[in-house]
């Protein structure tokens, strides 16, 4: 006699997880937010607060929420990258490795560019509007270089999640603490010099304009184009002072 499986149906509890699950991986609940209040959460998903509690309780069995004692609950961390990775530490100390990140931004971001500018909505554009504008107005503020270079890496982030490629955001995401050190050496190194820094700026509404403006190709290019650019200008720095040791030893009569 052959037995016959049941598929279990669904409870409520697997519902609410599911729902939420859904929300995190299309980003609208990012990795550090605080969740929603219970009442929120009820309101929005449409299940009583014994439903929504046993969903969250599944989450957390996940690992895929955390909640501390009078704070609440937060998306955790997922990825194999968080901060204290020997991995991220081992990547961040070694200065050879900048632009090897180069190279993956290249490949990442030319692609979610092309995507953005494809299936990205009137939302997204809004979205990215908005870190553009934020970037924009930044260049008459006073930003120490580190505030500079997160709303620059906003900007970028923002054109990924408009890629509507969940497993794309989520790599781009994982890697922000080691992509924040590529924008950080070229706020650092570039912005102080005027041709520079314009150079950028140009690349940055080119890469806008081609996104908002639903021109796949040339938002592919803009993006790729930004990233070689500030490669050739770091280098070409690196060049200038290995030139100017050589002349001070020389002067120094070290040669």
């Amino acid at each position: 006699m052959q037995n016959t499986v049941i598929a279990r149906a669904p409870q409520v509890a697997d519902v609410v997880s599911e729902r939420i699950e859904r929300l995190i991986v299309d980003g609208v609940l990012k990795v550090g937010q605080l969740l929603p209040s219970e009442r929120r959460l009820t309101e929005k998903l449409g299940v009583s607060r014994t439903a929504l509690r046993e969903g969250l309780k599944l989450l957390r069995a996940r690992g895929i929420i955390d909640t501390q004692q009078g704070k609440g609950s937060f998306v955790a961390r997922m990825d194999g990258m968080a901060a204290s990775s020997p991995l991220l530490h081992l990547f961040g100390s070694q200065p050879r490795t900048l632009y090897d990140l180069f190279e993956v931004r290249s490949l990442l971001e030319g692609e979610s560019a092309r995507l953005a500018a494809l299936r990205g909505t009137d939302a997204d554009f809004v979205l990215i509007t908005r870190s553009y504008d934020a970037l924009v107005a930044s260049h008459d503020q006073a930003l120490d270089a580190s505030s500079h270079a997160r709303l620059d890496h906003a900007f970028h982030l923002a054109i990924c999640e408009a890629s509507h490629n969940p497993v794309l955001v989520q790599t781009l995401r994982s890697l922000t603490d080691l992509l924040l050190n590529t924008v950080f050496a070229s706020v650092n190194n570039l912005y102080h010099r005027e041709a520079q820094k314009k150079q950028i700026d140009r690349h940055h509404a080119r890469l806008y304009n081609a996104v908002t403006g639903r021109l796949p190709e040339q938002a592919r290019k803009a993006a790729i184009a930004h990233i070689q650019s500030i490669c050739e200008n770091l280098r070409e720095i690196e060049n200038e002072e290995q030139r100017l040791v050589r002349a001070t030893l020389r002067l120094e009569g070290w040669t």
